[in-house]
């Protein structure tokens, strides 16, 4: 079922012309089917939807294995054919094909100006420029120059760097440099708190920094629990200039253009690895405890990159938009999917993206209305923001524009599940919502968690573009499952990617089995070259995690899925989420939450079953506007959003609301949470209630909110 159910508005005029409208549209589609038929074939995109993507290859009473039946595309074979069995060789081949091309676009930052709000307040925005673009050759030769200034610093092979910075194009230039040397490089999110932050460059014993001007100041604390760093490497802020005074005794601070110039001068000749040298110690979220830093080889992200390479079908004239954090292994690989396959990259920020967007100045443009990319990778939480925003948009605009895109939405879905488009629709009624991404984007590929069926549907219909969701972990170097970009299935993470065999293995505490009807179920172990080395520096916890089995490397995920028929992968539960109630149902937690985030007024939930009672509770991040119309409906006087969060009406009122929204979800009464607790204070990663990727950290919430949990299972 889509977001939108259409109905009859109550306005007589507004039914009138939704009428009259509708009987134009049926005399227009009469008389119009046939070219639509014969233009469109909608069979051919029902049989490629609904094709085998993968082949059972072995079976037994404890597991089932599945492999992907696709063939390498020309982008595999070509990364075959030109020997890149490194980071360092892809970027090589990269430069040697595509040479003068654009590759990495930063955008111009003119200037900061004050602009007065409506309310009085004044916010700094920024005036903004053109993209400025790095070409394939630019690419290669300055991360060849930050290499050797690395080493000219007192970097060495095989010693570790560590990354601490947000996307933009030199951390990427800065990853590469450091490859060119057989460098690994440590990433760490740039949200992580202090204490995670030390934790990782502590545990790789790195002396060298790589860090940005924003993040700088962090190092005046995070230095003195960091006792081996003597070089903190910065990348420029394009406006201020960057203070190096208030540093521990005896550190280097030293500019990213300040590596390149000692690079220009240095003898230094490039390390090329070997595809098992260490590329990447990628440190996880961390949201079941302490980050781990998971080791990632050359061979390994290569694996990846193939894999990618014949799941994303790359078309003339593409242009990515890299804004997710590229410590996160799906952005990263994403990016170099792009760098190998000619695609270029424009950096933007959430603070910058759109026109509407908070560091953007009123009446100028965001970047995606200046760069209009064609291809987005983003993840559910971004996902369910933009559907959020179009339902509220939707909701705030008047009777008859609501009710015509409510009917306009039902109209293109109902033909969309018979395999046609609505060409027209598009035009008249979707551009706009296109407009808010530049116009231009055909593809957004989400990964990091499980995309909503209802927002995956909503955004694939509104944007008039594929959304590919994908599955797999940092330990995977990203890669497990992909969904062909035709097929029009929700819900699901698709089928095994090339090189990799996903194995289900019966988990008897949970009930899933493999032999369960009408789907075989069971603990996702991923299988392939694709699986990481291990854990940095935890050998029981890669004992814990990993095995090999026949000459292959298999990683135990956690995750439960099911395989479909078409050998596609459905994830329908995680070990360490399940809780057993009293009266022994079965509660997944993040099923739950996953269903609830698409409720208005939910912004961020974590549920929580006691397996001593016999329900669950939520401890929810309300959004204001919904909160304060739900107060207005239920009769409370108006009053500020910490006094709503308080109000035990306010509170059973948003219970019922949830459970109304769970009805329409399927969830099963003992899922909906009997009573919750209003958070006032959004969850961040600095909190550390998220993760830098925002999953939720169960524990760490449930400690925080201990007392409002035992209050609820009181009343």
């Amino acid at each position: 079922m889509g977001v939108y159910t259409y109905k009859m508005p109550d306005a007589w005029w507004v039914s009138a012309a939704l009428r009259t409208i509708r009987a134009v549209v049926l005399v227009f589609d009469v008389l119009t089917f046939p070219l639509h038929l014969l233009v469109q074939r909608p069979w051919r995109k029902r049989a490629q939807s609904r094709r085998i993507k993968a082949r059972i290859i072995e079976s037994n009473a404890d597991s089932i294995t599945v492999r992907s039946i696709s063939a390498p595309c020309d982008l595999h074979l070509r990364l075959v054919r030109d020997g890149v069995n490194s980071m360092e060789s892809m970027l090589r081949a990269a430069a040697a094909r595509w040479q003068e091309r654009r590759c990495l676009g930063t955008r111009t930052v003119l200037s900061e100006e004050d602009e007065p709000q409506p309310n009085g307040r004044v916010f700094k925005k920024y005036r903004m420029g053109e993209y400025v673009w790095r070409s394939y050759t630019d690419v290669e030769r300055e991360a060849r120059q930050f290499g050797a200034g690395l080493r000219a610093l007192g970097a060495a092979p095989r010693r570790n760097v560590v990354m601490f910075a947000e996307t933009r194009a030199e951390w990427m230039l800065a990853a590469h440099g450091c490859f060119t040397q057989s460098v690994p490089v440590v990433t760490i999110y740039a949200t992580l708190g202090d204490e995670a932050i030390a934790h990782g460059i502590n545990e790789t014993e790195v002396s060298t920094v790589i860090t940005t001007h924003e993040l700088l100041p962090k190092f005046k604390k995070i230095l003195a629990r960091t006792p081996r760093v003597d070089t903190i490497i910065f990348m420029e802020d394009q406006l201020k200039e960057t203070p190096r005074d208030g540093f521990k005794e005896g550190i280097r601070i030293v500019a990213y253009k300040e590596v390149l110039e000692l690079g220009k001068q240095s003898k230094i000749e490039g390390v090329p690895p070997a595809p098992s040298d260490t590329a990447i110690v990628m440190y996880t979220s961390g949201s079941t405890g302490v980050p781990k830093g998971v080791i990632l080889s050359h061979r390994n992200m290569v694996a990846t990159l193939k894999a990618f390479a014949d799941a994303m079908p790359i078309c003339e004239g593409d242009v990515l938009m890299g804004f997710l954090p590229l410590a996160h292994v799906f952005e990263l690989l994403a990016e170099s999917l792009c760098l190998i396959g000619g695609v270029p990259i424009g950096y933007s920020t959430p603070l910058t993206m759109l026109d509407s967007s908070s560091k953007i100045m009123k009446g100028t443009m965001g970047d995606a209305t200046i760069l209009r990319p064609t291809c987005i990778t983003t993840v559910p939480l971004i996902m369910d923001r933009i559907s959020k925003g179009i339902t509220d948009k939707v909701s705030r605009s008047g009777p008859f524009a609501s009710a015509f895109f409510k009917w306009a939405y039902a109209y293109k879905q109902g033909w969309m599940r018979r395999g046609y488009d609505t060409p027209v629709l598009n035009r008249v009624v979707f551009k706009k919502v296109r407009a808010l991404l530049g116009g231009r984007v055909r593809l957004m590929i989400s990964g990091g968690a499980p995309l909503a069926p209802d927002t995956h549907t909503q955004v694939r219909l509104c944007l008039c573009c594929d959304v590919v969701a994908g599955y797999g972990l940092t330990e995977t170097t990203s890669c497990a499952t992909v969904m062909d970009p035709l097929d029009r299935s929700t819900g699901r993470v698709g089928a095994p990617a090339t090189g990799t065999d996903i194995k289900l293995v019966n988990w008897v505490e949970g009930n899933y089995r493999v032999n369960n009807k009408p789907y075989p179920q069971g603990e996702v172990v991923i299988g392939g070259d694709s699986v990481a080395e291990g854990y940095y520096k935890n050998p029981d916890k890669t004992r814990e995690e990993f095995v090999d089995l026949a000459g292959r490397r298999w990683f135990r995920s956690g995750d439960i899925a099911e395989l479909h028929h078409d050998g596609c992968i459905k994830i329908i539960d995680r070990k360490k989420d399940l809780v057993k109630l009293q009266a022994g149902e079965y509660v997944s937690l993040g099923k739950v939450e996953a269903e609830l985030k698409t409720c208005p007024i939910v912004e961020n939930i974590c549920v929580y079953g006691d397996s001593s009672k016999t329900y669950t509770v939520a401890l929810l991040v309300p959004n204001p506007r919904h909160l304060a119309e739900l107060a207005a409906r239920v009769g409370r006087p108006p009053a500020d959003f910490d006094e709503l969060c308080q109000d035990s009406v306010v509170e059973k009122a948003v219970v019922k609301e949830l459970a109304e929204h769970a009805r329409k979800c399927g969830l099963e009464k003992f899922e909906v949470p009997a009573a919750v607790k209003l958070c006032t204070e959004v969850w961040s990663p600095d909190m550390g209630l998220v993760t830098a990727a925002f999953k939720i950290k169960r524990k760490d919430i449930q400690e925080r909110y201990k007392e409002d949990i035992k209050r609820m299972y009181a009343s």
